[in-house]
């Protein structure tokens, strides 16, 4: 891990990063220990039905899995990688600002559990999941 300390600026230059977060509007809202909260800015692209024009769950599972995933900075200085991942959506993510909170459930020493709630711009929870995850430290 970095000397550099864990600041949401910095997570937010590092999940930036990625063309596909990018795409997101991912907004690193709140660094703690063991948590994070991430804000996704609605894109018309989201929607999956153009009648009901609810957000599809593949943007719902990325952000589970992007909360959960970036929960594990403050322990590993980076984001790791998915070994395994359940989403369970609750609602229809209608059109709006979504926010995505991670927290550790279990740190390992190679594989480590976190959590992830995602709430619609009126607070309402509209997905949830857990994941497994690689947080061995990098080779050198």
């Amino acid at each position: 891990m970095s000397d550099e300390p864990i600041t949401a600026e910095r997570v937010q230059q590092m999940i930036t990063r990625g063309p596909f977060h990018q795409w997101l509007g991912l907004q690193v809202l709140k660094v703690e220990k063991d948590a994070v909260e991430i804000k996704a800015t609605w894109r018309e692209e989201w929607v999956v039905n153009p009648d009901k024009r609810y957000t599809h769950g593949g943007i719902l599972a990325a952000l589970v899995d992007l909360a959960a995933d970036w929960a594990f900075v403050s322990r590993t200085g980076r984001g790791v990688p998915t070994i395994d991942m359940r989403v369970d959506y609750h609602r229809a993510a209608m059109p709006g600002d979504l926010i995505a909170k991670g927290r550790v459930v279990k740190a390992g020493g190679q594989f480590s559990v976190a959590e992830a709630q995602v709430f619609d711009k009126e607070g309402a929870l509209v997905a949830s999941g857990r994941g497994v995850y690689f947080t061995a430290p990098p080779k050198a």
